[in-house]
């Protein structure tokens, strides 16, 4: 490996893998997907007191119109998901996570749409988000936050992350698979949110 590719790599990967201890918060968002180990690990935050409330978000993938199914442990999660909000709230609730303590979002297909849909629920219950904890997987981190910050700009967020397919900042340029998933989220960071910059910075025509 040379060492412009080294580079190369390494900022990349800082770039695209976000991650940070998970602090006190007022919620905990995650967004659509259909992985258990997510919502698993947000029913361990809400457990260990990290916020009160968790909000999963999604409907389906926009490519696929309906849900995907359940990724893994589909011999525990196996019930009939409409959506993914419907497949995440069941796993927080088998995680020892409440009704009461569980928003929903089950609109949006796409992240842009997990984030700005995320601020409608938690605008029309008039609650007030200073802080929240954002669970995701490691190389969908980055696009994560900046629609969450985007969506929630007075907030802090602290991105705690997990890695279920197996796609890591340690190995993701090791094989086909994780560089097609970690350059496909590089280059939907700069497709994707071309307009949110461009609003952002006051250069819209």
């Amino acid at each position: 490996m040379t060492q412009y590719n080294h580079d190369f790599i390494k900022d990349v990967t800082d770039f695209i893998f976000l991650s940070d201890a998970p602090e006190q918060a007022d919620v905990i968002f995650i967004p659509g997907g259909s992985y258990p180990a997510l919502p698993e690990y947000a029913a361990r935050l809400w457990r260990g007191g990290f916020a009160p409330m968790v909000l999963p978000t999604g409907r389906y993938s926009v490519k696929r119109g309906r849900f995907h199914g359940v990724r893994d442990k589909a011999d525990v999660y196996d019930g009939d998901y409409p959506t993914e909000c419907d497949f995440l709230t069941d796993v927080l609730r088998k995680n020892g996570v409440p009704a009461g303590a569980i928003l929903r979002e089950d609109r949006s297909e796409y992240t842009r749409q997990n984030a700005f849909f995320s601020r409608e629920v938690t605008d029309g219950l008039g609650l007030t988000v200073r802080r929240a904890i954002i669970v995701c997987q490691g190389f969908h981190a980055r696009r994560c936050l900046t629609y969450w910050q985007t969506a929630f700009p007075e907030t802090t967020f602290f991105v705690c992350p997990v890695d279920p397919g197996g796609v890591t900042k340690d190995n993701w340029f090791l094989t086909e698979r994780g560089v097609d998933r970690v350059l496909g989220e590089l280059a939907r960071c700069g497709s994707q949110l071309t307009e949110d910059v461009k609003r952002f910075c006051g250069v819209t025509k």
